[in-house]
Formats: C-alpha cells, sequence, structure tokens
C-alpha cells in the first residue's frame, strides 16, 4: 500500500463530504495502477454505469462496486456514515461505542453496532498477520466483575486474557498480541506463544509455573519471581500499564464489559497501540484493512 498521509478532522470531512468522493476515494485505494477486473482479472478502463454506481469490465462484461466483497458490501448505510464510522473508530483512542455512532451518524443503534463490530473484525484480521519477534513480555490479566462470593486474582472466575509485547533491546515497546482465553494453564499458554510469537523469541514471564515449559517449545524463556503476591517483576512494567489502560479503555467507552466480545474490544485497542506511531495515518490504514478483509456478516456477530 502506498504511503498514507495525515489527515485532520477538518480536512476528512472536506474531502469526504460526499458519497462522490467516497467512492472515488475507494476506487483508488482499491486499483491505484487502474481497474482489474475482480472475475477476469483483465486491467483496463472499465465502463461506469452511475445509474447503479457499478463498474463494468469491457471484456467479460462482469460488473463490479467498489465495495464488493468487502465490510461495506450491499451496505444500504450511505458511504459518508461508512467512512465517518471508521474514522472515529479508527483514529479515537478512547474508542467509539455503538451508543456514540448512533448519535454521530443518526443512525439505528443496532446498524451502529453491526458497523461498529465490523470495523474491528477488520482490524483483527489485518493484525493477525503480524507475530511478535525478539524480546517479548507476557503475562495474564482478569477481565469484568467477579461473581459474588467468587475468586480474586489468577483463578478467578472473571474472563482471563493473555498479553504479549514485543520491545527492542532497549526497553521500548513495540508491538501488542491479546487474547481471551477460557482459562489459563500451560496448554493454553503454549497455543497462545505457537499463535503470536516466532519460534526463538526470548519470552520472559514472571516465576509462575505455567510459563515454565515455554523452553520445551522453542522459546528462550527468562522469568523472575514476584517478591510477593502484590509486587511484580520491574520488566514488566511497561506491559502492565498498557493492561491497566485496557482496562480504563473498555470501562470509560463501552461503561462495562460485555464477555462476548471482549475480544472485539481488545482487538481494536490491539490494533491502535501497534499503530499509534502512525495515528495521523489510521483513517487510510483502517479503510485499507476494511476493504482487505474477508466478508463479515451480521450472521458472522449473532451467530
Amino acid at each position: 500500500m502506498a504511503q498514507q498521509e495525515e489527515i485532520t478532522m477538518v480536512e476528512f470531512m472536506r474531502r469526504y463530504g460526499t458519497e462522490e468522493a467516497c467512492r472515488e476515494h475507494l476506487y483508488q485505494m482499491r486499483w491505484p495502477e487502474g481497474f482489474i477486473c475482480p472475475k477476469c482479472g483483465i486491467k483496463d478502463n472499465p465502463f461506469n454505469i452511475k445509474s447503479r454506481n457499478k463498474l463494468q469490465c469491457r471484456h467479460c462484461n462482469h460488473q463490479a462496486s467498489v465495495t464488493a466483497g468487502t465490510i461495506m458490501d450491499k451496505s444500504r448505510t450511505k458511504l459518508t456514515k461508512w467512512f465517518l464510522a471508521i474514522y472515529l473508530i479508527g483514529t479515537d483512542k478512547r474508542g467509539c461505542s455503538a451508543l456514540r455512532l448512533k448519535k454521530e451518524l443518526k443512525i439505528a443503534y443496532d446498524t451502529a453496532w453491526t458497523m461498529s463490530h465490523k470495523i474491528r473484525n477488520a482490524m483483527a484480521q489485518r493484525d493477525s498477520a503480524y507475530r511478535l519477534t525478539g524480546i517479548v513480555d507476557m503475562d495474564e490479566s482478569f477481565f469484568g466483575a467477579a461473581h459474588i462470593g467468587g475468586k480474586r486474582g489468577r483463578g478467578a472466575d472473571k474472563t482471563a486474557v493473555v498479553f504479549a509485547l514485543s520491545h527492542d533491546k532497549h526497553g521500548n515497546a513495540m508491538y501488542l498480541k491479546a487474547k481471551a482465553v477460557g482459562k489459563v494453564d500451560k496448554e493454553t499458554i503454549s497455543s497462545f506463544s505457537k499463535a503470536f510469537i516466532e519460534q526463538g523469541a526470548i519470552i520472559q514471564s514472571d516465576g509462575l509455573n505455567l510459563y515454565q515449559s515455554l523452553n520445551k517449545e522453542g522459546y528462550i524463556h527468562m522469568f523472575e519471581p514476584a517478591i510477593d503476591r502484590n509486587t511484580s517483576p520491574a520488566f514488566l512494567h511497561t506491559l502492565h500499564t498498557i493492561i491497566a489502560n485496557v482496562k480504563v479503555f473498555i470501562l470509560g467507552t463501552y461503561h462495562g464489559l460485555d464477555e462476548v466480545h471482549l475480544q472485539t474490544y481488545l482487538d481494536e485497542f490491539v490494533y491502535r497501540f501497534n499503530r499509534r506511531s502512525y495515528a495521523g495515518e489510521l483513517f487510510n490504514r483502517t479503510v485499507n484493512a476494511c476493504l482487505i478483509s474477508s466478508k463479515f456478516t451480521r450472521y458472522d456477530l449473532i451467530g
């Protein structure tokens, strides 16, 4: 993808205030070197059927739209509203709830909820291609309110989430991964590591036994036992700060936790965190994620 440029809210509104402008932008992002027919694969100048917002291949007569195969495909919601939703969710580090989308876009809550989850799914698919390397800090945390009389801390009846943060040799945070899991045990840690961390990486953790098998999984495991139950190793300070920020993000924006969709909230936070050095480019990067992600329907959301 071509290098992205920074775009402010004022510039965003100026550029993408019409359906035609949004459609042209999607065309340029999908086919920067010229239209390529999705069916026959031939590159050519297509017929523009304006009455139907379709492009027709001159060779096989296949008709396609700029949104075909994307999360916006066959949506009754205007592209200007899709663009604004992508801008708000992609660029605001506080996140954007479905309720806010409903108010800002003047659409039904159900529509706003579906759009927000489709955009988060595109974010998740985009990040799924990347794996952590080098030095990786790993720990787990628990989300949600404990049941009355339930346990607290490790082994709690809250939702467990495993976090991993890669950093350079100077300790500067690089990339983050987060996964909601059914329980935290050796098998979970092993599966998480294999899915998100390149073998040969140095994984650092506290002294909990469930991490000890990582040396047998192709990783270099280093650990430091906690001084007491309330004190963690110093090298986990950055990761713990990030985990605290995730909890504030979920509580502040979504006013609690929908356990079923916890992973989507984690994906949203991780996506923005991993692109924090490109904050001004997040709109176009998120549009690109929405264009290249596989189709995701409301049925996929509600099962």
